[in-house]
């Protein structure tokens, strides 16, 4: 039987504001089907698309250099570390709590696993409500992941951590530990709550930490 694959990322399009107080993309022609005309025999013509955008756009993967100096940049993480991780899905409605603390996560194999938290805020993507008040890990669930050797950690919410403060001790916990972030996810309510595989890969970036990513489970 074929394996079934999900799409957990956000479509990114000119004007998308992931983030406020970061500018949009902005998608344009470098060179318009119009203009190759200009170029090529009658009837054959192309287009080259012209992208500008901070790295932190749509659905994306944070890896530890975005929080540290000397921390891997994109270029260094290993493919082993972004496809086909075996996945575990952690269900905490929003409704039920935006904090997510440790019980939602013990007595759970997390050792060398893709964590990722289905609270279903992704319902309010592209609306002011996104932004403000929205689920995000306790420092104590950080330091319990990191404990338990999981590999990565998603989120289908803005941010991982509480951003009503300045300090940000879950991307400072998981990130010093080598355990990947992919926040902004959504469509976590199609997946099962485990027997899946989960891919999220940005492109070979030296000296950039965090990126877009397609991020999928294979569900088997």
């Amino acid at each position: 039987m074929n394996p079934l694959y999900i799409d957990l990322s956000h479509t990114i399009e000119d004007g998308l504001i992931t983030y406020k107080g970061l500018p949009a993309p902005i998608i344009c022609d470098y060179l318009s089907r119009e203009d190759s005309r200009k170029f090529y025999e009658p009837g054959t013509e192309f287009q080259i698309g012209k992208i500008e955008m901070v790295a932190n756009t749509g659905t994306y993967l944070d890896c530890p250099f975005h929080r540290y100096a000397d921390g891997k940049d994109l270029s260094q993480i290993g493919l082993d570390q972004l496809v086909n991780l075996e996945g575990i899905l952690i269900r905490v409605p929003y409704e039920s709590a935006l904090a997510v603390g440790v019980e939602h996560f013990e007595n759970k194999e997390l050792k060398n696993k893709a964590v990722l938290v289905h609270t279903g805020w992704d319902q309010h993507w592209k609306t002011d409500q996104y932004y403000t008040s929205h689920p995000y890990l306790t420092r104590e669930s950080a330091l319990y992941l990191k404990q338990c050797g999981a590999a990565l950690v998603g989120i289908d919410s803005h941010n991982i951590d509480d951003t009503r403060g300045n300090s940000r001790p879950v991307h400072t916990t998981l990130l010093g530990a080598d355990i990947l972030i992919v926040e902004h996810m959504c469509n976590l309510s199609h997946i099962p709550d485990s027997s899946f595989m989960f891919s999220a890969v940005p492109p070979k970036f030296k000296g950039v930490g965090t990126f877009p990513v397609r991020a999928f489970a294979k569900i088997r």
